[in-house]
């Protein structure tokens, strides 16, 4: 008879627990009804939630929310390398419009400005791999993401 290690009855056990877990709904009798709940929309912030923008937004903002007034402007600047590039800056959102943000002198840099142009709310993305690429080198796929929200206000 052929004994079990434990590593191999945990490990045997949490396939389980995980292939057990795929697949559940929540909130639904055993029967189904085909349909699934949506996820619940995140709030938008107030006023209140948001701090007046600094003159420019960096790699340490990111998850704040910041306030500005139509014709306000705000600048992002994130310091990459060119082995760990940070992405274009995107913005979700009609509130804010694109405007001149200078040269970026850097390779790896990403750099954006943005005008306030009606009231409403706006998300500013933007990410880089956190391991430098290096075709010589076992990479890994994960992202460092970054991401702030600015609200317009009404004059």
């Amino acid at each position: 008879m052929r004994r079990t290690t434990p590593t191999r009855t945990i490990a045997l056990t949490a396939l389980i627990l995980l292939l057990a877990g795929c697949g559940t709904q929540s909130g639904g009798d055993a029967g189904g009804s085909g349909t699934v709940s949506p996820s619940p929309t995140p709030s938008t912030p107030s006023t209140r939630d948001c701090a007046t923008a600094k003159a420019e937004l960096g790699a340490a903002d990111t998850g704040d929310t910041y306030c500005l007034a139509p014709g306000e402007t705000i600048r992002v600047s994130l310091d990459g390398t060119t082995r760990k590039p940070w992405a274009p800056v995107k913005a979700a959102g009609s509130a804010l419009e694109a405007t001149n943000s200078g040269i970026v002198l850097q390779p790896g840099d990403a750099s954006a400005a943005y005008k306030a142009v009606s009231p409403g709310t706006v998300r500013l993305t933007s990410s880089r791999p956190m391991c430098p690429s290096d075709p010589a080198r076992v990479s890994c796929d994960g992202l460092q993401e970054w991401a702030v929200t600015v609200v317009v206000t009404k004059e």
